[in-house]
């Protein structure tokens, strides 16, 4: 029983980082953030991943799918630290988001909740092919969401890392009390022995 519900809790948290994921990529797409959207893609492939090594019994896969969640919090981790700015990150020097090709930022800077975009007319700001932009009134800064959404991302892996090490760990174990080649050696089995049906009668010869 135990096996099965952290099988059934393992199986959920990957759905609930699915739906997670894609809803991210969505979004990140309509940002043109493309480190974002290959990050996403590689964690959604390592989802799974995951959901497939849970319900075939695979607790190799598992292990990749818990290692991939290591990486993701630490990918996440650093999205915190770049829209809050700890360090020198700058979001008005890096656009690291973009692999340094353009100047798009958060779609969620334009379109958050409230938020009230001004075009700035004749600006001698705006690079060639851009504009310059006022957004007010937001009632929740982009920077926030982005800070939300990834914290949300660091919590949904780190349940499934303990769950993923948990689960692999029982199907490792049923792997070893069983020995799928040997069969039923390691429970001492012993095929009965072949036994012939002749019975050896003995000869007389007259002298």
């Amino acid at each position: 029983m135990a096996k099965c519900n952290g099988r059934c809790t393992l199986v959920g948290f990957c759905c609930l980082q699915l739906i997670a994921a894609l809803e991210r990529q969505i979004f990140d797409f309509l940002g043109y953030q493309w480190v974002p959207i290959l990050a996403n893609f590689l964690h959604i492939m390592a989802v799974i991943l995951g959901i497939f090594g849970t319900i075939q019994y695979r607790s190799k896969y598992l292990i990749m799918y818990a290692a991939w969640l290591v990486l993701w919090v630490g990918w996440n981790a650093f999205i915190i630290c770049f829209y809050l700015e700890v360090g020198h990150l700058s979001q008005d020097r890096d656009f690291i988001m973009t692999f340094n090709t353009s100047l798009h930022r958060s779609w969620w800077m334009e379109n958050g909740p409230g938020c009230l975009v001004t075009p700035v007319m004749n600006s001698n700001l705006a690079p060639e092919d851009h504009h310059v932009i006022t957004v007010t009134g937001c009632l929740l800064d982009y920077q926030y969401i982005e800070v939300v959404s990834s914290a949300m991302q660091i919590f949904l892996a780190l349940f499934g890392f303990v769950y993923a090490c948990y689960v692999s760990k029982v199907f490792m174990e049923e792997e070893d009390s069983f020995d799928f080649i040997g069969g039923f050696d390691s429970y001492g089995y012993q095929a009965p022995q072949k036994t012939s049906h002749l019975q050896l009668q003995p000869l007389y010869t007259s002298g």
